[in-house]
């Protein structure tokens, strides 16, 4: 520390050190050994002593402050008191905590705030199938307007039952590194479509809603044309071993573009950033999530569902991760969440 100047506030300041420094300097090398090795490395008495220790500098910079004592302590005391507030109050969590509360408390938290915009997302996502649906089953030649041929790959009013069924049980016959690399695609797909649901929310909400109801359609349109031919229970199999969760994630992504553009339109009593802001923090954390059920879906769609070939096995997996993400994200759990 920087000894003061010899002039009135420089002599208080010598007086007003010399009773207070021992503390100071006490703190500051409690800090320089946990930040050079590890909080863990400090003893039951020294970690008991940094609150009371923080507590006494504050206590002189607001003394140092209201009587105009030299600017080069009040910069030593201001310099010491941020480094003790990051020790005392600061999060210190290590990466496995942080990924065991973002696992146990945050992601859940977060998607379960967007009730609301997930009923919305979803009911979208289910008018748009219905759409789909109905649309194709009265005629045929809307098919080729939803699904153009890219997407459809021969899945098509003009392909034989055959072929149909041999794409539900004998399609993307490869080897492991085959199957990886289509869970790869699938995966980067699948995340493109929920960050572009996500991403584009803040435009009021409708490029997210004309976006989940054109996978609706999409969705709709294949029922219908599996369904004409009897193969719609097989179908519904080799969709939902993956598209639980794969839906699941584009409805939350869905619902957490609404937050953004909700806030956006409609930001009550705040400013319109203040509340953008705000709903950024749920639903980012929430888009996290989603990118990590992308991932499970992509896995489940580009290798289980080829291994898999059973509908009732198929329909199983469906089961099950629809019951565990249900209880994940909205069982009551112990404390707030």
């Amino acid at each position: 520390m920087t000894a003061p100047p010899t002039n009135g506030a420089g002599l208080r300041s010598l007086r007003f050190r010399a009773e207070r420094e021992a503390d100071w300097r006490r703190l500051e090398g409690l800090l320089d050994k946990a930040e050079r090795r590890r909080a863990s490395d400090l003893s039951e008495a020294e970690l008991m002593a940094l609150p009371l220790l923080y507590q006494s500098v504050i206590s002189a910079l607001s003394v140092a402050r209201s009587t105009s004592l030299d600017s080069a302590l009040i910069a030593y005391l201001e310099g010491l008191a941020a480094r003790g507030y990051f020790f005392v109050y600061g999060a210190r969590l290590r990466w496995r905590e942080r990924l065991s509360g973002f696992f146990r408390g945050a992601w859940p938290a977060a998607v379960g705030g967007l009730w609301r915009e997930t009923l919305a997302s979803g009911t979208i996502l289910l008018i748009g199938v219905l759409a789909g649906y109905l649309l194709v089953s009265r005629d045929a030649d809307w098919y080729g307007t939803i699904m153009p041929g890219e997407m459809a790959q021969g899945r098509d009013p003009t392909a034989s039952t055959a072929f149909l069924r041999s794409i539900l049980y004998d399609g993307h016959k490869a080897d492991g590194d085959g199957l990886s690399l289509f869970a790869t695609w699938l995966f980067t797909h699948n995340a493109q479509i929920a960050i572009l649901a996500f991403a584009l929310g803040f435009a009021f909400c409708l490029p997210t809603a004309l976006l989940l109801a054109q996978n609706g359609l999409g969705l709709g349109a294949l029922l219908a044309l599996y369904g004409s031919r009897g193969l719609a229970a097989p179908l519904s199999g080799w969709l939902f071993i993956h598209g639980v969760t794969e839906l699941f994630a584009t409805v939350l992504a869905g619902a957490a573009g609404f937050r953004i553009g909700w806030a956006v339109m409609f930001p009550g009593d705040r400013r319109r950033l203040d509340a953008l802001a705000e709903a950024g923090r749920s639903a980012g954390t929430a888009m996290a999530g989603v990118i990590l059920m992308l991932i499970v879906a992509g896995l489940l769609e580009g290798v289980a569902r080829q291994l898999i070939r059973a509908d009732w096995a198929r329909w199983s997996i469906a089961g099950v991760t629809a019951s565990l993400w249900l209880a994940y994200f909205y069982l009551p759990r112990g404390g707030k969440r």
